[in-house]
C-alpha cells in the first residue's frame, strides 16, 4: 500500500514553510516545544482525510494571516495498480526522484510513480482538497481522489480518544482489519421496537398528570389527538448504526473502558493487523498513559525493529525510552528556523548513537551543557539548585540539559558535543584545563557556534574550588572530605601530595597559597578522589561553593557567571 514520500506545509499554524522527505518505516519527530511536531501530524491528517466537514478559523494561519492561504500537499508513492488506471489518474500520476528528492510532472523512466495531494485554505475557510498536476491544469481539468480512495489511504490516527477505534465507526481501524462488515440491522430495528413499546407501558405511571393536561387542553382548543394519549419514544430518535456496535470483553464490560495506554496499544496492535488496507498511522505523544515496558511493546508492535517494513509510522515523543529504543535514522529534530522549519535526520554515526543510549533526555530539551567528567555536573546541578532557593529559574526551566562526557581524553567533549551541534542544539563545554585539547578541534568547534567555557590557568575544577574560595569555605570543604572519607584518609593524602610537609592537623593552621595548592593536589587523588561523583559535587556546590560565591576570587567568580549567563540566554 502507499507511503508518504514527500509532505510539504505552508503557512499552516506554527509552520511557515517546510519541505520533508519522510522515512519509509519508523519518523520519530523530536525536538523543544512548539517546534511544530504535532502541526506536522496533523497537516497530514487533515491533507488525507476523509472527514467530510473539518471546519478551520483564522488560527489555523500562519501568524493569523489569512491573506496567504494554508497549502498542504502530500506525495504518495508505492502505488498500487488501481492508482495507476491512466482513465482515473492518468493525468495526475507524477514522477520521484528518490535521489534527488526532485518530483516531475511528467513520470520519467526511472522515477517513482506517485499521486500529490493538495489541501488548501482561503480567507473563506473553505478547504479545497484536488490532485497536483500541471498538465491537467493546463488542460483545464481539476479533480481528487475518488472517496473509495480516498477512505483506503487515510492514515490512522491514534491520539488520545483512540477508543474511537474500538467500534465500528465510520474510519475505525476494525473496518480495516478484514473485509467483513457489521449488519444487525433487522434485530436493531426490533430492538428499538421494543424498547418504544416497554417505555409506553410505564410512561403511563410516570407521566399520567402531564397526558391528561395534554389531553383536556387539546379537547379545549379542538385539536385531534385523542384522550388516550400516550408518551413514547420517538421512532426517529432510537436509531442504530454501524457505530452503534463495539467490542465488549469477556463479561460484556465494553472495551472502550479500557486505560489510555490500553487502548492505544491495541488499536496499534490492530492497526499493524490491518497493514494489508492502511499502512500510514500518525500517533501524537507515543508514551502517553503507557509504563517504559508497555511503551517498548508499543514500538515493536508497529514494527521499529524490522527489516520489512509494516507500517509507516509517523509519531511525536517526549519520552527517553522511545530515543533509547529507536535507531538514530528513526528519529527526525524538528526545528524552526526564521522563514522555514527544518526537520533532519538524527542519523547512526556511532557518537550520536552512543549519545543517544546515553542520553536520550539531552535530545528533548533546547540546549545541552556537555560537562567534562561527573564533578562538573554535580557542580552545574549544585549551583542551581542553590539559585533557585534563592528565586531564580532553574536551568530545567530554561530547557538546558546536562552530560556527563565521562572524563578520559580532552578532546571527548567536543565529540560528544559534535553530536549535538550537527543537529542544531546550542551547547556549551565546561572543560578542565589541565589537560588541553587539541586547539584544531576545539578551534572547528568554537567556528561551528560553540561555546567554551574552561577552568583557568591549567587547573581542574578542585584547584579552582580550592584556590578560589574564602578560608572558611576551604575549611568547610575539608571537613566535608573527612565526612565522607574518614579522617585519616584525608591526613593520607595531605601527607602523600605534600611529601610529608603538611597533615591535616598542620594544614589548618593557616590556609595560604601553598596550603591551598597541596589541599587542591589532594582532592584529585586518583583512586580516592574526595568529591569526585555527582552527588557529592552537587552537596558541597549547594551547601558551601554557591554560599560563599560573593568571597570568592573574581576570576572564578566570572566563570560561574558565564555558565549562567549562557543558560539564561536561551533562545537568544
Amino acid at each position: 500500500m502507499p507511503r508518504i514520500r514527500k509532505v510539504e506545509i505552508k503557512h499552516f499554524r506554527g509552520i511557515q514553510n517546510l519541505n520533508w522527505y519522510p522515512a519509509p518505516g519508523i519518523n520519530c519527530l523530536i525536538g523543544p516545544g512548539d517546534s511544530g511536531k504535532s502541526t506536522i501530524l496533523d497537516a497530514i491528517d487533515l491533507c488525507l482525510s476523509v472527514r467530510r466537514n473539518i471546519q478551520f478559523t483564522d488560527a489555523d494561519f500562519y501568524q493569523m494571516n489569512i491573506e496567504k492561504p494554508i497549502d498542504i500537499s502530500v506525495t504518495l508513492g508505492e502505488l498500487d495498480d488501481s492508482l495507476k488506471v491512466l482513465e482515473d489518474y492518468g493525468l495526475y500520476v507524477r514522477g520521484f526522484n528518490s535521489q534527488s528528492g526532485e518530483i516531475e510532472d511528467e513520470p520519467e523512466k526511472d522515477a517513482e510513480t506517485v499521486l500529490t495531494v493538495r489541501l488548501t485554505v482561503s480567507s473563506d475557510l473553505e478547504p479545497s482538497w484536488s490532485l497536483v498536476s500541471e498538465r491537467a491544469t493546463t488542460q483545464g481539468f481539476d479533480r481528487d481522489l475518488s472517496w473509495k480512495d480516498r477512505v483506503r489511504l487515510a492514515p490512522t490516527r491514534i491520539g488520545v480518544m483512540a477508543n474511537y477505534h474500538l467500534g465500528w465507526q465510520r474510519g475505525s481501524v476494525l473496518n480495516s482489519v478484514s473485509e467483513e462488515r457489521p449488519d444487525a440491522s433487522a434485530a436493531l430495528v426490533k430492538a428499538a421496537r421494543d424498547a418504544r413499546a416497554a417505555f409506553a407501558e410505564d410512561a403511563r405511571n410516570q407521566l399520567g398528570e402531564t397526558l391528561d393536561i395534554v389531553a383536556t387542553t387539546g379537547k379545549e382548543l379542538g385539536i385531534a389527538i385523542g384522550n388516550n394519549i400516550k408518551a413514547m419514544l420517538d421512532a426517529q430518535s432510537v436509531s442504530f448504526n454501524g457505530g452503534t456496535i463495539s467490542l465488549h470483553d469477556e463479561h460484556g464490560i465494553p472495551l472502550r473502558g479500557l486505560g489510555v495506554g490500553s487502548t492505544r496499544l491495541l488499536v496499534a496492535g490492530l492497526q499493524r493487523k490491518a497493514a494489508v488496507q492502511s499502512t500510514v498511522i500518525l500517533i501524537d505523544e507515543l508514551e502517553y498513559g503507557l509504563e517504559p515496558h508497555r511503551i517498548i511493546r508499543l514500538l515493536g508492535s508497529l514494527g521499529a525493529k524490522e527489516k520489512d517494513l509494516p507500517l509507516q509510522v509517523f509519531m511525536t515523543t517526549h519520552s527517553p525510552v522511545v530515543l533509547q529504543e529507536l535507531n538514530g535514522d528513526q528519529l527526525f529534530v524538528t526545528r524552526a528556523n526564521d522563514d522555514f522549519h527544518v526537520i533532519q535526520v538524527v542519523g547512526n554515526e556511532n557518537d550520536i548513537q552512543g549519545t543517544i543510549r546515553s542520553y536520550p533526555f539531552a535530545f528533548l530539551a533546547l540546549s545541552v551543557i556537555i560537562c567534562e567528567g561527573a564533578s562538573e555536573v554535580g557542580f552545574v546541578r549544585g549551583l542551581d539548585l542553590f539559585r533557585t532557593s534563592n528565586g531564580c529559574k532553574s536551568i530545567s526551566a530554561k530547557g538546558v540539559a546536562l552530560v556527563n562526557s565521562d572524563g578520559g581524553e580532552a578532546d571527548r567533549p567536543f565529540a560528544r558535543a559534535s553530536a549535538f551541534c550537527t543537529l542544531g542544539y546550542r551547547t556549551a563545554i565546561i572543560r578542565d584545563d589541565d589537560k588541553k585539547p587539541t586547539a584544531e578541534v576545539e578551534a572547528e568547534y568554537i567556528a561551528r557556534g560553540g561555546t567554551v567555557i574552561a577552568w583557568r590557568d591549567g587547573r581542574a575544577l578542585e584547584d579552582e574550588l580550592f584556590l578560589s574560595s574564602s578560608v572558611d569555605a576551604v575549611n568547610k570543604l575539608i571537613d566535608r572530605a573527612i565526612d565522607l572519607h574518614g579522617k585519616e584518609k584525608i591526613d593520607e593524602h595531605i601527607k602523600s601530595v605534600s611529601q610529608n610537609k603538611f597533615n591535616l592537623d598542620t594544614i589548618r593552621t593557616g590556609i595560604d597559597e601553598e596550603s591551598r595548592i597541596v589541599l587542591s593536589n589532594a582532592a584529585k587523588t586518583k583512586k580516592n578522589s574526595w568529591f569526585k561523583t555527582i552527588t557529592w559535587f552537587e552537596d558541597i556546590s549547594r551547601e558551601i561553593v554557591g554560599p560563599d560565591l560573593a568571597n570568592t576570587d573574581p576570576g572564578f567568580r566570572a566563570l560561574v557567571r558565564n555558565i549562567f549567563s549562557w543558560v539564561n540566554n536561551v533562545g537568544e
